[in-house]
């Protein structure tokens, strides 16, 4: 099993008699790049903060590299870099003396300044006043900050919220590269799968301060079949047939729809078909989006 560099066991935050986040077991291995999903006011701030020790959990342990964060916890987040909602700069600052005001705070090596801003393809508008830069630009720079301790572990939280769809392109493929070329674990947070899926290879979802689902995206996507239709002649008997195999199924506008089937039943029912005669004029697979299955899970209270 991979070592895991984030482990929570029920985490829990009271805020005003109101669980914000309620039993949260996060794993997150090495090498991750790990989607936190939610719709907003769903608890993942909150989560995201305990786990960087701003706010201390009601109850449940948080344990980051194996080590408890209540009682290690400065050097836990020496190895660890962060990007929490907006980054904050010295607008009239350039990029290298932003960074060069954390540098000295943390500790490390002029050279590293350099270095992060290559990483997040900054070097041209180095010497730029930050208040020049597009949105876009700000968060590549709040990202340089966050790696510039040279971190073992990343977490972002809506790094592309607000960003136009170029900067959103910037923003995902930047962290796509993070553990191949630098090593580095990922969480980032979002209320969009469709952004999280195109770069994560595990997901979280939580819902009302829950972690409803926690697997990767191929167990999601294999959740995607809405069974299927076919189109025959004949169909109100063809549907008595198919019921007669114990297929769940019904007409709709003159096609037949089912619920999932294994593969080998969807062949013998159009074996059976055929054999009695009906012609099979198409047959084709129903599969909701995965958009469509994290608003079922978020939107009507299910769980996966």
């Amino acid at each position: 099993m991979s070592e895991l560099v984030i482990q929570t066991k029920g985490l829990y935050k009271l805020y005003r008699k109101r669980a914000a986040v309620e039993n949260v077991n996060l794993e997150i291995a090495r090498g991750d790049i790990y989607g936190f999903l939610g719709p907003n006011g769903a608890g993942k701030t909150t989560t995201i903060r305990m786990l960087l020790g701003l706010v201390k959990p009601t109850r449940g342990s948080i344990h980051l590299f194996g080590k408890d964060l209540t009682k290690e916890k400065m050097n836990i987040l020496r190895r660890t870099g962060s990007l929490v909602e907006y980054p904050s700069y010295y607008g009239h600052l350039t990029a290298v003396e932003n960074l060069e005001a954390l540098r000295r705070i943390i500790g490390v090596p002029k050279s590293r300044i350099a270095e992060v801003l290559d990483i997040v393809s900054l070097t041209k508008e180095a010497k730029r006043p930050v208040k020049g830069y597009s949105l876009g630009m700000k968060q590549r720079l709040g990202i340089a900050a966050a790696l510039l301790g040279n971190p073992e572990l990343l977490i972002l939280d809506e790094p592309t919220n607000g960003l136009d769809p170029s900067g959103i392109h910037e923003i995902r493929e930047l962290i796509k590269n993070m553990p191949k070329q630098h090593g580095i674990t990922v969480l980032v947070s979002s209320h969009l799968l469709s952004e999280v899926e195109q770069m994560a290879g595990k997901v979280g979802i939580i819902r009302e301060g829950q972690l409803v689902f926690q697997d990767t995206i191929d167990r999601l996507v294999s959740q995607s079949s809405g069974g299927f239709r076919l189109a025959v002649s004949e169909p109100e008997t063809a549907l008595h047939l198919a019921l007669d195999l114990g297929c769940d199924g019904r007409l709709r506008n003159e096609v037949l729809e089912f619920e999932p089937m294994q593969d080998a039943q969807v062949a013998l029912l159009v074996k059976r078909l055929v054999q009695n005669e009906h012609m099979v004029y198409r047959v084709e697979e129903k599969r909701k989006s995965l958009e469509d299955i994290f608003m079922e899970i978020v939107g009507k209270g299910n769980s996966l």
